[in-house]
């Protein structure tokens, strides 16, 4: 980001300059400073990984963070590009400020997969039924019924580096809940490959590496880290990934199909549940309650 803003400073003086890119908070400020560029800001997005596409045409807010009328210029195009632009809230607001709402917006959301992740954990050690208690905690309209399917833990293009990047920036202020949040999210992974090891299988099967439904996404996936935290358990591990046909992963076999997984594998793990699976129900270990992202 820094390199592009210095060639856009050089090629035209005069530029709005956009950063869109997650950014640590100060980053903006300093890149104005740095250049002597007062027309840089930020303006985050809040896209869903495989709802991209139906986020910006249906967002939920416009964040600039700039106070000036070219600011809100930008931000009217944004608006006019959507489906509903009369009702789309536009707040302006300092970049530091914009820069902190991604952040903590992602670091809520991560608190969210978190908290039923947990919530599941100790369901599960209880012998009582996860997706029953969260049916009900979730009939609270101030809590929802969203955003509340177990997983194996957080992953994706944003929430692990959101994260950290907010504790990083948190260095010296008095904090409890981020720190908690990045460090809940590898209990979770431990916990999860620990009731895997119970099992004592011989053969782990791996069903997918992606993080949601619909995605082709593996990038700093949870599936991985147990994968690998398997794996030095000196199980042996077989995967088969239905989105990727290119891609190697040290010690860990690749399915053809999904055939040659289930044959190969007395247990398999699925981060999200699919049919490909139902035959073999009884050797899935899966904590997908609801089938959904």
């Amino acid at each position: 980001v820094d390199s592009v803003i210095n060639g856009i400073v050089h090629a035209n003086s005069e530029a709005n300059i956009v950063i869109k890119s997650t950014v640590p908070i100060g980053f903006t400020d300093a890149m104005r400073k740095k250049y002597n560029h007062s027309k840089v800001f930020f303006s985050p997005e809040f896209l869903r990984e495989s709802k991209a596409l139906s986020d910006n045409l249906n967002p939920s807010r416009i964040i600039v963070g700039d106070t000036t009328k070219e600011a809100l210029v930008f931000a009217n195009i944004l608006a006019k590009c959507t489906q509903n632009s009369d009702h789309i809230p536009i707040i302006q607001m300092q970049s530091k400020e914009a820069e902190a709402v991604k952040l903590f917006s992602n670091t809520y959301l991560a608190m969210r997969v978190s908290f039923f992740n947990e919530l599941d954990s100790f369901a599960e050690i209880q012998n009582l039924s996860a997706r029953k208690i969260i049916e009900g905690v979730s009939l609270d309209p101030r809590i929802g019924n969203h955003y509340n399917n177990p997983s194996f833990g957080y992953g994706g293009y944003c929430l692990p580096k959101d994260t950290k990047q907010l504790l990083a920036n948190f260095d010296k202020i008095p904090n409890n809940i981020i720190k908690a949040v990045v460090a809940a999210n590898e209990t979770r992974k431990d916990f999860i490959v620990e009731t895997i090891l119970k099992k004592n299988p011989s053969t782990v099967g791996v069903y997918g590496l992606s993080m949601k439904h619909g995605s082709d996404n593996h990038r700093e996936s949870a599936v991985i880290d147990v994968l690998n935290k398997i794996i030095k358990s000196k199980i042996k591990v077989i995967l088969f990934e239905p989105n990727l046909k290119k891609i190697k992963i040290r010690n860990v076999h690749m399915a053809k199909n999904v055939n040659e997984l289930i044959n190969s594998s007395d247990l398999i793990i699925a981060n999200r549940y699919s049919k490909d699976l139902d035959d073999v129900v009884y050797k899935v270990y899966s904590r997908d309650l609801f089938n959904e992202n």
